[in-house]
């Protein structure tokens, strides 16, 4: 078994930049990917020649960036993230200022609703976990931060969907299998695209059994304040043994205070990664001058 080495030891040593920026889209390839991509896949995909990547992907695994991905029969299926950049990863959110200012909002609206709440962003064609603060009660979902959920069977990806112009929406759509997670799941097109029409006119989520059987959930938009474009989706959920699809309804009210709070820390979470992308494209700038 080969021993992990940390990157200050020199390994991914690199004479010119462009090595390390590919070993960086790498990464972000491989972790905003659903599914694990063959090395033919991440070439094309990357557009760097495969020789070049099996170099470097060999290289990313020592450091346990990346992982060979094995089927049930052993042999090798695709390549996916690494344990050390999943630990990564899950620092980073954990210790993000604006991870913890939201997860202080979300906090307090558990102890206002009693159920579960969290806070999702649309990525790629899935619905991923930013923040989620459990109930106290002993009956719950167990999901976590950095998880991702499909966008048709849930209340957080039925509303992005609804808020999405037609053509976009259609263009999703037809991407997505649809698969069917429980019996109230909605899997015919038409009929889902009747159901985003109503949720855009409320303004709301809504999941009735639809992605768990026994959890219902409704969602809110967090819209941007510049544009009002939709950023997150903040939604609460419970199981049907304790709560009914209309007791969290009427939860809606608070669920857009708390919206309304957690608008601007998003605003201030897109700033803050322009200004890094500013500071970094001057960084570049200095270095071809010198």
């Amino acid at each position: 078994m080969r021993e992990t080495v940390t990157l200050e030891e020199g390994e991914l040593r690199a004479s010119d930049e462009a090595r390390n920026l590919r070993a960086l889209a790498v990464i972000e390839r491989l972790a905003l990917a659903g599914q694990p991509y063959t090395l033919s896949q991440l070439a094309t995909r990357l557009s760097i020649p495969k020789a070049t990547l099996m170099r470097l992907i060999e290289a990313l695994e020592v450091c346990g960036y990346v992982s060979h991905v094995p089927d049930s029969r052993g042999s090798e299926r695709g390549l996916s993230l690494g344990p050390r950049a999943a630990r990564l990863a899950l620092v980073t959110l954990a210790n993000n200022n604006f991870t913890r200012a939201a997860r202080s909002l979300l906090r307090a609206l558990v102890d206002r609703v009693g159920e579960t709440v969290n806070l999702t962003a649309l990525d790629g064609d899935e619905i991923l976990y930013i923040e989620r603060v459990e109930t106290n009660e002993p009956l719950r979902m167990q999901m976590h931060p950095g998880m991702r959920v499909p966008l048709h069977c849930t209340a957080s990806g039925k509303l992005f969907l609804s808020q999405m112009p037609v053509a976009e929406r259609r263009a999703v759509l037809s991407r997505l299998s649809l698969k069917r997670m429980t019996p109230r799941t909605i899997t015919d097109v038409s009929l889902l695209e009747a159901e985003l029409d109503r949720l855009a006119a409320r303004g709301i989520g809504i999941d009735n059994e639809e992605f768990v059987r026994g959890m219902v959930a409704v969602g809110v938009p967090v819209r941007a304040l510049d544009d009002g474009h939709v950023r997150a989706v903040l939604a609460v959920h419970g199981p049907t043994a304790r709560v009914t699809l209309e007791q969290l309804l009427a939860l809606v009210p608070t669920l857009r205070e708390t919206a309304t709070a957690l608008a601007p820390l998003l605003d201030w979470q897109r700033a803050g990664k322009a200004e890094a992308l500013a500071k970094l494209a001057d960084a570049r700038e200095q270095r071809r001058a010198v």
